[in-house]
């Protein structure tokens, strides 16, 4: 069988461009003991393929999970016909897989599909994945968010951050989301976010967020880095906490180019902030406690999920592209 694949050819040098990849055609074989041919259904376009391609020497197969369905098995514990999550296979049509010492301990293992019941199966790529993991032990471990404070989220409108805030929300917290557009901020209110700010095209963030948190903020989420990330730790209460989760406004500088922002110490000594960044391998052997309360809390409505569905695997350069400029609201996937 014949699996078409996207092959990064060069490190990008700024923004991605289509022709940094390239799209080929490979011949597959047999399946030997314990192996098994997976046929993609739907594939994840998400911020932190941009700066991981840096570990790999090109050319290669472009880094990316997916969704896929078993067509063949010679492994018992993926019947044919099942599903599974493959983190590690990239952007591929078909793939012959089998069991990787990362299994169970990080989101670049091949595992059965989660327990959805009717839930799409697009959502192990999204709040019952990766992204649902991260925005539910990131928030909650790192920021321990108390009923009553004031909780910003950056990129609010993305795979995590929306979810960031609706977690926050349960946690009857006051919510304050930037995003990057009027529509993408109206999105994130219907949510439940309590204030909705463009930082495009905000006159005076400083002002926006004073009057969005006249008691200071008490819980960051931060997403982007950069100077909207200095802005609102300025505002920060004392003992405040911050969870680094993603540097987005940095990912796509041309090499060499570094963000200039002002020295951050003075703000983290004087109000005694405690910033921690984080991977999600940290808790990924906890990841059904993630699961279990995700999936109970969609089924309740209390967490409402949207996707960016782009269809085609040929349109795969395009759908990441187009999430790093921000064209997604939600989880940005693709359907084969």
């Amino acid at each position: 069988m014949k699996a078409d694949k996207f092959t990064l050819l060069r490190h990008f040098d700024g923004f991605p461009k289509s022709n940094d990849f390239r799209l080929e055609s490979e011949e597959l074989g047999g399946l030997k003991p314990g192996q098994i041919l997976c046929q993609a259904e739907y594939l994840s376009v998400d911020p932190y393929m941009r700066p991981y391609t840096r570990r790999f020497t090109p050319p290669f197969t472009m880094i990316g999970a997916q969704v896929a369905k078993v067509l063949e098995s010679k492994n018992d514990k993926y019947p044919a016909g099942s599903y599974v999550v493959a983190g590690n296979l990239g952007w591929r049509t078909l793939s012959v897989a089998k069991d990787q010492p990362e299994d169970g301990k990080a989101p670049t293992g091949l595992e059965p599909l989660p327990e959805l019941g009717d839930l799409p199966r697009s959502y192990a790529l999204g709040v019952i994945g990766m992204p649902g993991v991260t925005a539910y032990f990131g928030f909650l471990e790192l920021c321990q968010p108390k009923e009553g404070e004031t909780v910003v989220v950056t990129g609010a409108a993305g795979a995590v951050g929306s979810l960031v805030g609706q977690i926050a929300k349960i946690k009857g917290c006051r919510v304050i989301g930037f995003a990057g557009t009027d529509d993408k901020c109206a999105w994130i209110r219907q949510l439940g976010f309590d204030v909705a700010i463009n930082y495009k095209t905000c006159a005076d963030i400083d002002a926006a967020l004073k009057e969005a948190a006249p008691k200071g903020i008490d819980c960051y989420f931060d997403n982007v880095g950069g100077m909207l990330s200095h802005r609102i730790r300025q505002q920060m209460n004392l003992f405040g906490r911050v969870s680094v989760c993603g540097a987005i406004s940095s990912y796509n500088d041309k090499t060499g180019q570094e963000a200039q922002v002002p020295v951050p110490e003075m703000a983290i000594v004087s109000k005694q902030l405690r910033i921690e960044g984080f991977v999600i391998h940290r808790w990924w052997h906890r990841r059904e406690e993630a699961f279990k309360d995700m999936v109970a809390w969609v089924r309740e409505g209390k967490i409402k999920v949207q996707e960016t569905v782009t269809t085609g695997f040929e349109k795969m350069p395009q759908a990441f592209i187009g999430m790093l400029k921000g064209q997604n609201t939600g989880k940005a996937i693709v359907k084969v």
